[in-house]
């Protein structure tokens, strides 16, 4: 019996030398990447180009050939945030810690009546916010709702000043609850709308991406829920885990009718309609393996029926190449989404902004969290940008708007995840590396 608990004692001493050298190894990688480029290479860019009102325009015409730089592990080496570290905004705009010591908080919606809603994906529950105070902090927290099966999406239907339900996107299924304006708690349990989601579960056909946004078309008369893939790559005329992933369906308001709206979207984590178009939108992230700069991750507006490209080309008709000789039929079907961002920037959610707090310039456009990438040598993305959006259209750029959750070495304290224009025309950001809501409001003239 000694032998055995020995020979146990062995193995694991065994795997933690293993990851200590792994990440050893890993950070001795990014100091070398970091001392042998400059941060800026064509129109990509990491994280030490990253400021605050600094624009980027990245085009389908600037892609490398696959593998023209090797494929890489570098996940984000997370560290308590340092004390002479904040979160950077442009000139005239003031970054407040609006609630800390929270646990998981993904993504954050801003309900008809001002409170702000948040899903703890990890433990499975809503929180409601409510108000500022003179301090910057939120008058009155409450859990809306616990049980959940790492919630994401929420949305308000139906839309407009007076809902009479909160929706919630499971990784398994969309349920709804009961409300009206004011809830703090819901008032009963969750109603199923769909039972059956492709599921972010690890068993079988479950696993991959988890993440489920759900979001209304303006008249009230249809839903959709944003479904990424299992995978990163798949065969999938082979591959059965992947049906209804990597797409955006649509359904009535009870989960009846369910269909693809789009499809071949690889991980449309965020979605969120235009107002002022009624157009639907989502925050993409693409592939990864095969290079630094392959390939960008996306914003783009949604078309009904539009394929995307994943599994078989991204970025227009560039063929993925572990999938060579595949349907070259769907070739010149491919849609190039309005934006390109960085590769693997993790994009996850956006909102459109409304209010009156911010400059004109913003009014309209879009602010997107990037998650921060793992498959990059020098890590990139860990911001928040913003999209300008003029006559309903993108012109491809976007710029940095809140950065610094990186330090100069490359480690990292804070990985924006939603983000929610609030009552007063803030913006909230929520933030599950630091376990925060940050909130940037225009201060200036």
């Amino acid at each position: 019996m000694r032998r055995f608990f020995w020979g146990i004692a062995a193995i694991l001493f065994a795997a933690l030398v293993s990851m200590v050298a792994y990440r050893t190894v890993s950070a001795a990688r990014e100091m070398r990447a970091l001392a042998q480029t400059s941060g800026q290479n064509g129109p990509f860019t990491d994280f030490r180009m990253e400021k605050p009102g600094s624009v980027h325009h990245i085009s389908a015409t600037d892609l490398p050939q696959p593998y023209a730089t090797p494929a890489v592990e570098n996940h984000a080496r997370m560290v308590s945030r340092p004390s002479n570290a904040w979160p950077q905004a442009p000139d005239g705009f003031k970054v407040e810690l609006y609630a800390g010591d929270l646990k998981n908080p993904r993504l954050i919606r801003t309900a008809p009546n001002g409170d702000l809603f948040l899903a703890e994906s990890g433990p499975g529950r809503i929180l409601v916010f409510r108000g500022i105070t003179a301090g910057g902090k939120p008058e009155t927290t409450e859990t809306f709702a616990t049980g959940l099966t790492r919630p994401f999406g929420i949305a308000f239907y139906p839309p407009g000043p007076d809902p009479k339900f909160v929706y919630v996107g499971n990784t398994n299924s969309v349920v709804r609850f009961a409300y009206q304006n004011g809830d703090l708690k819901a008032r009963s349990g969750p109603e199923t709308v769909i039972e059956h989601l492709p599921s972010g579960l690890e068993r079988v056909g479950g696993g991959g991406h988890w993440t489920r946004d759900v979001a209304f078309s303006a008249d009230g008369k249809k839903m959709y829920v944003a479904v990424g893939s299992r995978n990163n790559i798949a065969d999938t005329d082979e591959d059965k885990s992947e049906y209804h992933r990597a797409n955006i369906l649509e359904a009535n308001p009870d989960g009846s009718d369910l269909r693809v709206y789009a499809s071949g979207i690889r991980n449309p984590v965020g979605i969120a309609f235009d107002p002022a178009t009624g157009v639907l939108w989502t925050s993409v992230n693409e592939r990864d393996d095969i290079g630094d700069n392959l390939p960008p991750d996306y914003i783009t507006h949604v078309q009904e029926g539009g394929f995307y490209g994943w599994p078989w080309y991204y970025i227009g008709g560039n063929e993925d190449p572990r999938l060579k000789g595949k349907h070259p039929e769907l070739k010149d079907k491919v849609i190039v989404p309005d934006v390109l961002l960085e590769p693997h920037n993790a994009s996850l959610e956006l909102t459109f902004y409304g209010a009156q707090q911010f400059p004109e310039k913003y009014r309209g456009g879009i602010f997107a969290s990037e998650h921060g990438s793992w498959n990059r040598s020098v890590r990139t993305g860990y911001e928040v940008v913003y999209v300008a959006i003029k006559d309903g259209k993108a012109n491809g750029a976007y710029e940095d708007f809140v950065s610094g959750f990186v330090t100069p070495d490359g480690k990292v304290w804070g990985r924006p995840v939603g983000v929610a224009v609030a009552k007063d025309g803030s913006l909230m950001v929520s933030d599950d590396g630091s376990n925060s809501i940050w909130r940037i409001s225009y201060a200036g003239k």
